[in-house]
């Protein structure tokens, strides 16, 4: 009977599915340990290359098998779309722009770290919105309320984030926002952080 419920719960609620973009030169840190802090709590991640191959370095030559290719994912069962930084290449992806901004209009949840939330500046989405991002790049972030001594901002369904060193607070609210605060403290106790 446990199964028939479970099953049935998974058919009329499917698990939504963070989507995390990869392209050469991201920042290994900021992917991985966000990937990682987001499955501890239990959340569906797959990573989607962009580059047209599966295989993908980041910027400290690390490479990493994304589990799909841009053109092969279905956004539908998205609940976040994650960039990470490291590169300014993905604010060269246009088909990624339009995504991002067709899933943004939707009213859906959109992370960006480091210097990658020039991407959300580019498209309009932080207008009046508050945000931090990697030192340097805050001109990128047109419209934005700089918030530059924060490690992570969540401003409704807009996060940033400010650089490696910072990525396990921008990983642990992402898991609060979508999990709750319970999830989220349960994670920092097994990571041994606040």
């Amino acid at each position: 009977m446990f199964f028939y419920i479970c099953l049935t719960i998974l058919i009329l609620h499917p698990m939504k599915t963070i989507f995390v973009f990869l392209v050469t030169g991201f920042e290994e840190i900021e992917a991985i340990a966000t990937i990682d802090i987001l499955r501890r709590a239990g959340l569906q991640v797959k990573t989607v290359s962009i580059t047209g191959e599966k295989m993908v370095t980041g910027s400290h030559d690390i490479p990493v098998l994304a589990d799909l290719l841009f053109e092969e994912t279905e956004l539908g069962s998205a609940e976040l779309l994650v960039l990470p930084g490291g590169t300014v290449a993905y604010n060269e992806h246009e088909a990624l722009k339009k995504a991002l901004r067709d899933f943004y209009g939707k009213g859906e949840k959109i992370a960006a770290i480091c210097a990658s939330p020039m991407v959300f500046g580019g498209l309009g989405v932080l207008k009046g919105r508050k945000a931090t991002c990697y030192p340097g790049f805050e001109k990128y972030l047109e419209g934005a309320i700089l918030q530059t001594d924060q490690s992570v901002v969540v401003d409704g369904n807009v996060i940033t984030g400010k650089g490696p060193g910072l990525t396990i607070d921008f990983a642990l609210a992402l898991v609060e926002l979508l999990a709750g605060k319970l999830k989220r403290d349960e994670v920092a106790g097994q990571l041994l952080v606040g």
